[in-house]
């Protein structure tokens, strides 16, 4: 499969079923734990659970010019794109993230021994008891899983959007005066 199916394939199938709660920092790095479900390809029924961490380095929404870079998302081994046309690829698209670090750290890889809807419910209960507002919860497929964890990690850089220009105002305004 080419790079253009894997990320029409990640945006039609991934969805973030619980968004994390906490802002991201823009000042340092944040830790985005997060819970990737997955239909299996091998045991058809059963549910593969990806449990990691990515590291944004500072996630603001002012930064240099584009040139991210991807650390642990495993491109070339995985579908043997290289990183840089992956970046590439989604700057053409118009996708552009900011220049910083994205270091995904798989924790675990488990098989959930069930179907996803049920996978689902079972890993939201979990979240929810655990009163877990740090870790996001999202689905996407098996054989696009680093573009889903993209797509995830763009969509929590959105939301801290507002944050970030009234810490901008704010920055301004206090050094005016």
């Amino acid at each position: 499969m080419d790079i253009e199916k894997y990320w029409h394939k990640a945006l039609k199938d991934t969805e973030i079923l619980r968004s994390r709660i906490q802002n991201l920092n823009a000042e340092s790095s944040t830790r985005v734990p997060y819970v990737l479900l997955c239909e299996s390809s091998i045991n058809a029924g059963d549910t593969v659970v990806r449990k990691g961490e990515i590291f944004v380095d500072k996630p603001s929404l002012v930064v240099p010019p584009l040139n991210p870079q991807f650390q642990g998302f495993d491109f070339e081994k995985d579908t043997g794109v290289s990183e840089n046309s992956v970046v590439n690829f989604l700057l053409i698209r118009g996708v552009s993230l900011p220049s910083l670090r994205y270091d995904n750290r798989t924790v675990s890889l488990d098989v959930y021994e069930g179907r996803m809807t049920e996978c689902i419910r079972h890993y939201q209960n979990l979240l929810q008891r655990s009163e877990n507002v740090s870790t996001g919860l999202l689905k996407g497929p098996e054989d696009a899983w680093q573009f889903s964890l993209l797509i995830f990690v763009c969509a929590q850089i959105m939301r801290n959007a507002d944050t970030d220009i009234r810490a901008l105002l704010k920055k301004y305004r206090d050094n005016k005066q």
